[in-house]
């Protein structure tokens, strides 16, 4: 099985070429359900879901070559904003809503979070951990912005506009009434890797978090 880096971080298992993290998100997915891939680049997590798991997807993403990649694939995906269109979408007309590295590129991530709650039953959530010691380290030896595996661009080619951390996620999730249904922090390799719960270890050894959220009470 060889193993390379994508283009936004973390590492893809071959041979059925989707990313040991977005293997994760599936995971948590019930086969049969309705799900919106937001964000869903070349529609790598889609195409899984549809074939692997018999959902009825559907995808959104803003650039055009993910957009062709997706139809050349048969996958149901149009092109829009996370920022500005999913509020054309109606309440509760998915089971669930993904955004995988996604919410560090939007320009209103807290709109975007309580609109992913209100169009799903549960949304799942990925983004890099900017808070992971590989970036601390970084940032004290060399006092440059970080470049990892997860973060793998420079400061001014990065699609990236809010970095964010665990802790800084929690938070505002609590802010903005949103329930945390479950949790992983994944380590350098986009695996679980013995992380547990969502604390100073998680903020420190997790090189991405991935969150199950839900509309709170």
């Amino acid at each position: 099985m060889s193993e390379e880096l994508t283009a936004a971080g973390g590492r893809t298992d071959r041979p059925d070429g989707i990313r040991v993290d977005l293997q994760l998100i599936a995971n948590m997915i019930d086969p049969g359900s309705r799900v919106l891939d937001v964000g869903c680049g070349d529609g790598s997590l889609l195409y899984h879901l549809v074939n692997r798991k018999a959902v009825d997807g559907r995808g959104l993403e803003i650039g055009q070559d993910g957009v062709n990649a997706c139809l050349r694939q048969g996958l149901s995906v149009v092109q829009g904003d996370a920022d500005t269109d999913l509020k054309d979408y109606p309440t509760g007309s998915f089971d669930y809503v993904v955004l995988s590295q996604t919410l560090q590129a939007t320009h209103r991530p807290a709109q975007v979070l309580r609109e992913l709650v209100r169009i799903g039953r549960y949304a799942i959530v990925s983004f890099p951990n900017f808070a992971h010691w590989r970036c601390r380290w970084h940032l004290v030896r060399r006092g440059r912005m970080p470049v990892t595996e997860n973060l793998p661009l420079p400061w001014h080619a990065t699609p990236n506009i809010h970095f964010c951390t665990i802790t800084d996620f929690l938070e505002t999730c609590a802010e903005q009434g949103i329930s945390v249904e479950r949790h992983h922090a994944l380590n350098d390799q986009g695996r679980i890797g013995g992380i547990r719960g969502t604390g100073f270890l998680a903020n420190l050894l997790g090189a991405q978090g991935v969150f199950m959220l839900a509309k709170g009470d």
